[in-house]
C-alpha cells in the first residue's frame, strides 16, 4: 500500500494554511517524473529522455521487483488484443537489432510455439486461426517428434507459430535503465510516492526518501499500484485489476528439453516452456484477481499447473525446484491505457500491460514519448484511440487534457 508521506513541505503548508510555491532545498526540477521503474516505466523514461530531462522513481530497492523481475517472457505475435498485437509487431525490429547503447548481447532466441487443442477445444483452435497471423497447422506426429513426452490421445490438433522468440528480460530492462542514465535521466530507488499535487502549473511528487520532484508532466507507470498513484494525485481511477500468475520449475528428466517448443493449451489453461536448457517452467495460466502486494505463489495453483501439464506430457514430477508468482494488471476492457488523464492536466497514464508488457515495451515506450511530446506516433497512430485512458472517463472537454 502506498503510504502518505509527511514531509517538511507538507508541514510548512499546514502551519501557514497556504501552498508553498518556493521549492525546498531537495527539490529536483525535471521535465517529466515517471512513477514506477518496471518495464513500462523504464521503457517510457528511456524514450522520453532522448529530448527531455527525466526522473524515474521507484518504491522498491530494485527496479522491476514485482512483475518485470518475475517474468519469463516470450514474444508471441498471436497474443493479446489488437492494440497489443500491433505494438508487439512494431517492437520486433527493436528486438532483432537493439540499439548499441541498450544491449551488446542478443535480446532474442528463437523459440517455436505450439498450441495444443484437446477434443473439447477445437472451437478455440478455430478462433486462434481466424484471429491470428503467421500460424500453420502442425501434424501431431511432428509435435511428438519435437516433444517425445507428449501423451498419445491428449490433443486432436495443433497449430504452430514459427517466428516467436524468448526475450532476455533482464538485459532488456537493464538496457532501458542504461539508456535513461546515458541520456541524462536519473533513477531514484526506495522513493515511494507519497504526495502528488499540482500547483501553479507544475506537479510536485514528494517521496518517502524526502525528495521532491517538480515537473510539468507525471507519468503513472506504477503497474498494479496505478490506481493508488492516481488517487494520491486526485485523479479518477481506471478500475485496474491486478491478477496473480503462478509458475514453477521442474526437472523433466530423462527428457532433454533444450530445443522443445513452448507448449500452450489453446484454451489458455496451462503452458510449459524450457528454462535454463535443462528445466521446464510450468504454469496453470492462472489469472486470479487480488489487491496489489508482494504476491506469493499458491500451492493449489502450482498443483493445478502440474496436473494439467501431466495430462499432456508423460513427465514424472518428483519435486518443485522453485516457484514464484507475479502480478499482471489489466484495465476493465483488457487493452492498454496509454495517454492523458481525462481531467488532470499533465497527468499521463501508462498502465494495464497485463502479460504483454515485455514484448510491447519498445513500441509502447516510444508511444508514450510521442504522445507526451506531441510527435507523430507513426505506426502506432491507429491504436491511439484504443489505448486512450479517456475511454473510461469520456466526459471532460479536450481542452483540459494537454500538458
Amino acid at each position: 500500500m502506498l503510504r502518505f508521506v509527511v514531509s517538511a513541505v507538507r508541514q510548512r503548508v499546514a502551519s501557514t494554511g497556504t501552498r508553498i510555491d518556493a521549492a525546498p532545498m531537495d527539490t529536483q526540477d525535471v521535465d517529466v517524473t515517471v512513477i514506477g521503474a518496471g518495464i513500462a516505466g523504464s521503457s517510457a523514461a528511456a524514450a522520453l529522455a532522448a529530448d527531455r530531462h527525466i526522473a524515474l522513481i521507484e518504491a522498491e530497492e530494485a527496479a522491476g521487483y514485482h512483475t518485470t523481475g518475475r517474468s519469463a517472457a516470450l514474444w508471441v505475435q498471436n497474443y493479446g488484443p489488437p492494440d497489443v498485437r500491433i505494438l508487439s509487431a512494431l517492437s520486433r525490429p527493436f528486438f532483432e537489432h537493439p540499439p548499441r547503447d541498450l544491449a551488446e548481447v542478443p535480446l532474442m532466441t528463437r523459440r517455436l510455439v505450439v498450441f495444443l487443442a484437446r477434443e473439447d477445444q477445437q472451437v478455440e483452435l478455430a478462433a486462434l486461426h481466424a484471429e491470428g497471423s503467421g500460424l500453420r497447422d502442425i501434424p501431431l506426429a511432428d509435435v511428438k517428434a519435437l516433444v517425445p513426452a507428449l501423451r498419445d490421445g491428449y490433443a486432436v490438433a495443433a497449430a504452430a507459430e514459427d517466428d516467436a522468440f524468448d526475450i532476455n528480460v533482464a538485459e532488456l530492462h537493464q538496457g532501458f535503465l542504461r539508456q535513461l542514465r546515458a541520456r541524462g535521466g536519473s533513477l531514484a530507488l526506495r522513493h515511494r510516492a507519497g504526495r502528488i499535487e499540482r500547483c501553479n502549473g507544475r506537479w510536485f511528487v514528494e517521496t518517502s526518501a524526502g525528495a521532491v520532484f517538480r515537473s510539468s508532466v507525471v507519468v503513472n507507470a506504477a503497474g498494479a499500484w496505478g490506481d493508488e498513484v492516481a488517487s494520491i494525485a486526485g485523479a479518477a481511477t481506471l478500475g485496474l485489476s491486478p491478477c496473480r500468475r503462478t509458475a514453477a520449475i521442474i526437472d523433466p528428466a530423462p527428457y532433454n528439453v533444450a530445443r522443445w517448443p513452448m507448449l500452450v493449451s489453446v484454451g489458455h489453461d496451462w503452458y510449459a516452456r524450457p528454462e535454463a536448457r535443462t528445466r521446464l517452467m510450468v504454469s496453470p495460466a492462472d489469472q486470479t484477481p487480488m489487491h496489489a502486494h508482494d504476491v506469493q505463489p499458491d500451492e493449489l495453483d502450482i498443483a493445478i499447473g502440474i496436473d494439467r501439464m501431466q495430462q499432456a506430457l508423460d513427465i514424472s514430477v518428483q519435486r518443485i525446484e522453485r516457484s514464484w508468482a507475479g502480478l499482471r494488471t489489466f484495465t476493465p476492457d483488457g487493452s492498454l491505457a496509454i495517454g492523458w488523464d481525462a481531467a488532470l492536466e499533465g497527468f499521463f497514464w501508462c498502465v494495464g500491460q497485463g502479460g504483454y508488457g515485455i514484448q510491447t515495451s519498445p513500441a509502447a515506450g516510444q508511444l508514450v514519448a510521442d504522445i507526451v511530446t506531441g510527435r507523430d506516433p507513426h505506426g502506432a497512430a491507429g491504436i491511439v484511440g484504443a489505448v486512450d485512458p479517456r475511454r473510461f472517463h469520456p466526459s471532460p472537454p479536450l481542452s483540459l487534457l494537454r500538458a
